[in-house]
């Protein structure tokens, strides 16, 4: 009844504004300016060419319209005198001043050339990804990238230079999982954020910035940087959409649906889709262990086999209202809801020292999960001119579920266990830029973000009653309050920026049943500082400066035990303590006619740094001895590396993009614990090791126009305190084929064509050595079928005036 009242209110809040801006006087004495851009050379039809109408001697637009398929426009204006503005992007502009429109009038067909100055800059949004590099991030234009056409955002992800995504769904930014996702700029609100990611489409989405050093206007959180999705938004006249239909194997299958329709005053958009997947994975463990002076007690192998199947549902609706010609609000919800569930089937079998069979045994986990996200935001932006002179407001509420429950059939025990959590946050968000002056500005802002997290575990026996052992309550509550200041000039070539901001956090991490509380209250000062230099209009050099904080979250806090092995269990730290990162940055970027290089070079100080670390408990199942993984506060840890990226296009039908990245990290410190026993054991953890990642792209247009796409990438080997973790290989195939005259794409792609993406490692502990390896996905094949209308393929109608919302702009500076 509650969630009835709430969606009932939702629906009146929305009909109110659209009654409201319907019921608004409507303009009087008009008359229309129309008129067609072409291209000069070709004498073809620009389509979402612009066209903006402004008082004499003045950037504020008075009105505004793009053009249609046919080069065409209309615009409706009170009689006067104008500033008329016609512009494409990588074409050079022209204005007609102060012209009298006082009768209905046509401008004629008005002819655009290209600029030369801006061609090294931009590429044809139908091309694989391509980058732009900002003071303060890179902007990754999605674009037509076919290896991801039926996919969802986790697919794209794995194609963005500097990102990788495990076949877990985990998502990681040079190497480093120490990251923060945004979603439009807000922070993703979902429990499962490897999971949420897998349930939006991939043509949902417009561009990726990829932001290593974020300035002092983002969160601090995320030490390693941020990476923020943003939502298309279309800008089109009228209904235009595109829908997506695929299929694949093992079995999946999925609809999504990005429709968007524009009025004068309202644009009313929504992104749909329900995918079925179904993941098939398999592992081992071989492990010896020892006897106290090192000779080998035993030998026990595990051979493990993993199916998931999931059901998601993902929608997002929403109205942005032009309230006024530079001012306009956005209203939107966002749903989610996933079902599935696994079988996770461990053999074991045992030997002795000798390696004679001695007996076997298994661990059957059948369980089932579930779960559900709701967000309601609102983003309010008031331009005061066009140079950048804005207000923007956001607020953010959700809720979301995530519950799971499982049935343990064991030789020779029988358990269950049942995982229920709700979260509820609320994020309030203002920012101010104010430009003083050419080439300089001045930013402001506050951020509030209010969180309530509850946790119910607990396992139990075949007799059903709860272990008191592996279950908890656990209630996490975090409040931040965070303020920013920035200022950024240029002078010459030079452009500088530099902020700082303050967050004050308050949390309390309590564990209700056995009546432990906790609570962390913290406040730090977050300084950046960036410096570009424009070398010439090809080549740019910058470096930066940010301080960074890492709380903990999640399944490292939680203290219920992933009950999954009885013999290799994880268990979460609820006093953690949030780490601490300097960070150095250091860039480059050339563009030449054919190739474009960009590289940099960075350097990460952290203290407190987290760190999984493996302990035998003291206890065993059947004499073999049981493994606990747990994050700990490790020390400090000091992270060097260097990375590029060079798109090559030797040919008109070939371009080739790639992407290195190699780093050094250097780990120290000691885990303390105290075992089932009452041993305190010291581990001492220092560690140093070097480890790279490759991936390289190739897309080449085959004759009758079929597009193939081929994609390798490579992790290598990398020592860790105790341990290795083994290099792993991977390679991703695709065609694709524009049909229906270009209004249709069907796509046809394989991933992991050699069934390589297996994670394999060793593990050394004072009395035990194992190998092991796991492949959460095998390989998988996927046929997909696109269908546009009233949508060009190429998506120009990103060159629209830009009105969405969403903390993405900071850091920039003007002209």
């Amino acid at each position: 009844m509650k969630k009835m009242k709430i969606a009932v209110m939702l629906v009146l809040f929305f009909t109110s504004f659209y009654n409201y801006a319907q019921q608004a006087p409507p303009a009087r004495n008009k008359v229309k300016v129309t008129g067609k851009v072409f291209e000069k050379v070709t004498k073809q039809p620009l389509e979402y060419a612009i066209i903006s109408m402004m008082a004499p001697n003045d950037t504020k637009v008075v009105a505004s319209a793009s053009t249609n398929p046919k080069g065409e426009f209309e615009i409706p204006v009170t009689p006067g005198i104008y500033d008329i503005k016609i512009e494409f992007i990588s074409f050079k502009s022209i204005e007609i001043k102060q012209k009298s429109i006082q009768d209905d009038t046509n401008l004629g067909v008005v002819n655009l050339s290209e600029d030369a100055a801006q061609l090294n800059e931009v590429v044809v949004r139908a091309e694989k990804s391509t980058v732009e590099i900002k003071l303060d991030k890179k902007v990754y234009n999605v674009g037509q990238d076919m290896m991801v056409k039926g996919g969802t955002v986790s697919d794209v992800l794995d194609n963005v230079p500097s990102v990788s995504v495990d076949t877990e769904g985990n998502v990681s930014l040079r190497g480093s999982d120490n990251i923060r996702i945004l979603i439009d700029g807000r922070p993703s609100n979902a429990i499962n954020i490897a999971e949420a990611l897998r349930q939006l489409p991939a043509d949902a989405i417009d561009k990726v910035e990829v932001i290593t050093n974020p300035s002092a206007r983002y969160d601090a959180e995320g030490g390693s940087g941020l990476i923020n999705i943003i939502l298309k938004k279309g800008k089109n006249q009228g209904l235009n959409g595109t829908f997506i239909a695929s299929t694949g194997l093992p079995e999946t299958y999925g609809l999504s649906a990005n429709l968007n329709y524009k009025t004068e005053k309202l644009n009313y958009f929504t992104t749909l889709g329900y995918n079925h997947r179904t993941s098939e994975g398999a592992g081992k463990t071989n492990s010896q262990y020892f006897n106290n002076d090192g000779t080998t007690s035993s030998f026990l192998d595990e051979d493990r086999d993993t199916k998931r199947t999931s059901d998601g549902f993902n929608g997002r609706a929403g109205i942005e209202w032009t309230v006024a010609p530079n001012t306009f609000w956005t209203n939107a919800i966002n749903y989610q809801n996933n079902s599935g569930d696994t079988r996770d089937l461990i053999n074991y079998t045992n030997f002795d020292a000798a390696h004679n069979y001695t007996g076997t045994s298994y661990r059957l986990n059948n369980g089932d999960t579930g779960s559900e996200n709701v967000e309601y935001t609102s983003n309010l932006i008031k331009n005061f001119n066009d140079k950048g002179h804005k207000l923007t407001a956001d607020l953010s509420i959700s809720r979301n579920t995530d519950d799971s429950n499982s049935i343990i059939d064991a030789s020779p025990n029988f358990n269950t266990t049942l995982n229920n959590q709700v979260q509820k946050q609320v994020l309030l968000q203002a920012d101010y830029v104010l430009p003083l002056g050419k080439g300089s500005q001045f930013e402001a802002g506050y951020k509030g973000s209010f969180g309530d997290l509850n946790n119910e575990y607990f396992v139990t026996d075949e007799t059903g009653a709860k272990d008191p052992n592996l279950s908890n309550t656990l209630e996490y509550k975090e409040n931040i309050n965070a303020i920013y200041t920035q200022y950024g000039f240029k002078v010459n070539k030079f452009s500088y920026l530099f902020g700082l901001r303050w967050e004050d956090t308050n949390i309390q991490v309590n564990l209700l049943d056995n009546s432990d509380f906790n609570t962390k209250k913290y406040n730090n000062l977050f300084p950046s500082a960036f410096i570009s230099y424009e070398i010439s209009d090809q080549s740019n050099f910058t470096a930066s400066y940010s301080k960074r904080l890492t709380r903990p979250r999640g399944r490292f806090m939680n203290p219920a035990v992933n009950y999954s092995s009885n013999i290799n269990i994880f268990q979460g730290n609820p006093d953690l303590d949030p780490s601490l990162t300097d960070k150095y940055d250091i860039g480059y970027i050339k563009r030449w006619d054919k190739v474009t290089f960009n590289t940099s070079a960075y350097f990460e100080d952290t203290k407190d740094v987290f760190s999984f670390v493996r302990s035998p408990t003291g206890d065993e199942v059947n004499g073999i001895p049981v493994i606990l993984s747990r994050p700990i506060n490790l020390g400090k840890e000091q992270k060097f590396g260097f990375e590029f990226t060079l798109n090559y296009t030797p040919f008109k039908v070939w371009r080739l993009n790639s992407n290195f990245n190699f780093y050094n990290v250097k780990t120290t410190g000691d885990n303390t614990y105290t075992d089932n026993n009452g041993n305190l054991v010291v581990q001492n953890l220092d560690n140093q090791a070097n480890t790279w990642f490759a991936r390289i792209s190739s897309k080449v247009t085959l004759p009758y126009k079929i597009d193939w796409q081929l994609s390798g990438m490579y992790n290598g080997s990398q020592k860790t305190a105790q341990g290795k973790n083994l290099g792993q290989f991977g390679m991703n195939t695709s065609l694709s084929k524009d049909v229906l005259k270009d209004k249709a794409t069907i796509a046809f792609n394989i991933s992991d064509v050699f069934n390589s993406r297996i994670m394999k490692s060793y593990t050394y502990l004072e009395n035990q050595t194992s190998y092991g390896e796991m492949q959460f996905r095998k390989r998988q094949f996927n046929l997909s079928f696109t269908y546009r209308f009233n949508k060009a393929k190429s998506d120009r109608d990103k060159n629209a005036p830009k009105n969405d919302g969403g903390n993405d702009g900071g850091g920039e500076f003007p002209g």
